[in-house]
């Protein structure tokens, strides 16, 4: 699920100037166009634990996938600005509560093994990514049709939702939680604003990525007069070493607890960013990227977890609040260094990655740090 996931919306990406071509539409049009994706994602993202508490985590997310994959194919057949923008808002909805379901899912299988194994779904997502951007650009490539390739990529990757969908959990989605220490809704006060410490945590997950997805190849290109090849490398290098990170983060996870490794991973990436900051050359930059991409590989499924374990709140409540809010980092925050960045300089912008890493050191300590509801309860204390 999480790799078919990963994959779905990434196999049009590549196909993205030739829709611009076919719509005649400037740069500013299909910004804009695409930008209904997160604003869908945000509003339709509440609705996910009613939808789940109704019809539990494992249909939601097989049904959720297959009104992605024909919102994409409203992408490709979109004969104007205003119905591509719609297709995108849909998605933008669909994905958002497909997000919640499966690791509401995800994370009850995690609570079966009694070991994290998160961070490897989270890991999958990302190869995910990879192959479906690897298939849209071999699509491009051979000039397969783009309404043959969406329509094609729809029908497959619904057909392997709905067969994953039969091998998912039968039962309530609390079905392997151990049962509350206290009354439900007793707590509620504290477990909201628990939850949305975990939040903030996901949203300076989200800055860091967001730092080398939208500024990495500009301060290189620009400050540091890299070429167009070697700019490039700072998003890749960071989004390789969280795929990396992610994939090997459960035995990390398991051998020294999750509050341990998130806030060791705060300070890697505000030193490895610091140190590039610091003493700017292409080669640092590069490196300290890959290493901030590192340090917040297991941050996000660590928030999700910990939210998800938070007593005193409805199935999903926890998981959509982190969501949300790491959504609304992911928007904020490229505006945000790009204000910073033209008052002062993108150096100084991205110092924005080093004040997230503190952050995370800082607020990490409120994580749960077990793999299993009540093996390591949430701290309901400070950081």
């Amino acid at each position: 699920m999480f790799l078919t996931n990963g994959a779905l919306p990434a196999t049009v990406v590549p196909r993205l100037p030739e829709i611009k071509a076919a719509l005649a539409l400037n740069n500013t049009e299909l910004g804009t166009a695409i930008a209904a994706m997160p604003l869908g994602a945000l509003l339709a993202g509440l609705f996910a634990p009613a939808l789940i508490s109704r019809l539990r985590s494992a249909r939601v997310a097989a049904l959720g996938m297959a009104v992605l994959a024909a919102t994409l194919v409203g992408v490709a057949f979109a004969p104007s600005w205003f119905a591509l923008a719609a297709a995108w808002f849909a998605a933008g909805a669909a994905d958002s509560i497909i997000d919640v379901a499966q690791n509401t899912h995800g994370l009850r299988v995690q609570r079966r093994y009694g070991r994290s194994i998160v961070n490897s779904f989270h890991g999958l997502w990302s190869v995910g990514a990879v192959a479906g951007g690897l298939l849209g650009s071999f699509a491009a490539g051979t000039r397969l049709p783009l309404t043959v390739h969406v329509i094609a990529a729809a029908v497959f990757f619904t057909a392997v939702a709905f067969v994953c969908y039969r091998f998912m959990l039968p039962g309530h989605d609390d079905t392997e939680r151990e049962p509350a220490s206290h009354p439900p809704g007793r707590r509620s006060g504290a477990a909201i604003r628990l939850v949305l410490v975990f939040g903030v945590l996901a949203a300076c997950g989200a800055l860091v990525e967001d730092a080398g997805s939208s500024w990495g190849a500009v301060y290189l290109s620009g400050s540091l007069g890299a070429g167009g090849a070697v700019a490039g490398l700072a998003f890749v290098g960071l989004q390789s070493a969280m795929t990396v990170g992610r994939l090997a983060g459960d035995r990390v996870t398991d051998r020294f607890g999750q509050r341990r490794v998130v806030r060791v991973g705060g300070v890697v990436t505000a030193a490895g960013l610091g140190f590039a900051l610091a003493f700017p050359a292409v080669w640092t930059t590069i490196a300290g990227f890959t290493v901030a991409g590192l340090g917040v590989a297991t941050l996000v499924p660590a928030a999700m977890h910990s939210a998800d374990e938070v007593r005193g709140l409805p199935p999903g409540v926890g998981l959509t609040v982190v969501s949300w809010l790491l959504r609304i980092g992911s928007l904020v925050s490229p505006p945000l260094v790009g204000v910073v960045a033209d008052a002062a300089s993108l150096r100084v912008g991205l110092l924005g990655v080093v004040v997230a890493g503190l952050v995370v050191t800082w607020l990490g300590g409120v994580l749960a740090n077990g793999a299993r509801a009540g093996a390591d309860s949430t701290s309901s204390s400070g950081p």
